[in-house]
Parts: structure tokens; C-alpha cells; sequence
């Protein structure tokens, strides 16, 4: 590990080689954030969202929590999706796992890791709800993959039961949700093909009435 001195030569040496590479990209920078994209991933080290993409920055708006969680009681999450959504409008979504989470591993496990057991909470939901699937598969590691599939999914269903989301369709603003899964062996990143554009699939029981103004008035 280098010692703490060498990160801010590091980033000297980074800035330096940003600079020489294209004249004037920080000054822009600082003067406009436009991403097209947010990017809702694991707090995990191992998973770098620009450079997995090949974005520079202020190209990728990022969130990152424990196994990647969309959740309707997450104030830290939903501001960042407000934001991106109504003041950056980013035209993508991408929820992005990682094949080998930790966190998903404890969840299924019954690990006890420490107060981030209460966060975990919300993947064991995930694991109830396709426990006969899971628990099929016969490899502890393909197991372990496949409900870290699957937890994907479920964020992504919860993103589109937002309102911040459904509004945006609502009013026609481009913007389609992702589930994506990427490899810490190989780098590469595995689409799960369950991308939304639109409130068409999603369970009706999620589906708000965006011109129904008289709940507010009872």
C-alpha cells in the first residue's frame, strides 16, 4: 500500500496527464455537470464504475451503497435519483452488481457482519422471494451468482415503482432503467435484459396515478 503522501502524487501525476491529454478539460469541467448517465453500484473497491465504462469524469453521475439497494426508505439514494432525474435528466439508470458480493454472500449466508446486518435485510427479502430457484442450484458459487442476479432485478423493479421515475415518464422524458452484473474475473459486464423505458410492465399495485389529484384532498 502506498503511504498516504503518495495519493496526492498520484493525483498530481493524474491531473497532470488529464491536462496534456486535452487542454482545458478541468476548467469545463467546472463549469458544467451533464452526465447522461447514473450509475447505482456496490460500495465495493474492486468495482471502479467510470473506468469499467470508459467514462471520464462528469460523464457518469455515481451512487454506490452495500449490494447496490434501491430502497423507497433510502433518503441518501433517492435524493441522488431525484437529482439526476429532474435537474441533470440522465437519459440511463444502470443498477450494477458485482458476481462475488460480499454483502449478497452474508445476506444468504446468515453471516453476522455488524449493524450493516440491518441494511443486509433488504437482500434476504430478495432471497425469500426466489428462495426455491436459489436454492436449486446445486454450485455454492453459482448460487451465490444468481441471487446477486436477481437482487439486481428487484432494485431495478424498485427504481421503476419510484415516483421521481414514473413522473419522468409521464411527462416523456427519455430515461430507461438497466440491470447490469459485472465480473471481477474477466472485467467485462453481463446486461440481465431487463432494461425499462416505460410504466407499461411494471405490477399495476406500483403504478401511481400521476392525474388522479383527489387523494391529496381526503
Amino acid at each position: 500500500m502506498p503511504d498516504f503522501k503518495q495519493l496526492f502524487l498520484n493525483n498530481k501525476n493524474w491531473a497532470d496527464r488529464i491536462e496534456k491529454e486535452q487542454p482545458g478539460f478541468f476548467k469545463q469541467l467546472s463549469e458544467q455537470q451533464a452526465p447522461e448517465y447514473l450509475w447505482i453500484g456496490c460500495s465495493d473497491s474492486r468495482v471502479p464504475a467510470n473506468e469499467i465504462v470508459g467514462l471520464l469524469p462528469g460523464e457518469l453521475f455515481v451512487h454506490r451503497n452495500v449490494a447496490n439497494l434501491v430502497l423507497h426508505s433510502d433518503m441518501n439514494c433517492l435524493s441522488v435519483l431525484q437529482y439526476a432525474i429532474d435537474i441533470l435528466k440522465v437519459k440511463h439508470i444502470l443498477v450494477v452488481g458485482h458476481y462475488g458480493c460480499g454483502g449478497v454472500k452474508a445476506a444468504m449466508t446468515k453471516q453476522r457482519v455488524g449493524f450493516v446486518d440491518n441494511w443486509l435485510r433488504n437482500v434476504k427479502d430478495v432471497y425469500a422471494m426466489h428462495r426455491q430457484e436459489v436454492d436449486d442450484i446445486a454450485d455454492d458459487n453459482e448460487r451465490l451468482n444468481r441471487l446477486i442476479e436477481l437482487n439486481v432485478m428487484e432494485q431495478v423493479r424498485n427504481l421503476c415503482h419510484t415516483s421521481f421515475v414514473q413522473e419522468a415518464w409521464e411527462r416523456g422524458q427519455p430515461l430507461t432503467i438497466h440491470g447490469w452484473v459485472y465480473s471481477l474475473r474477466n472485467g467485462r459486464v453481463k446486461d440481465l435484459r431487463v432494461s425499462h423505458s416505460c410504466a407499461d410492465k411494471i405490477d399495476d399495485i406500483y403504478t401511481l396515478d400521476l392525474t388522479d389529484a383527489s387523494l391529496s384532498e381526503k
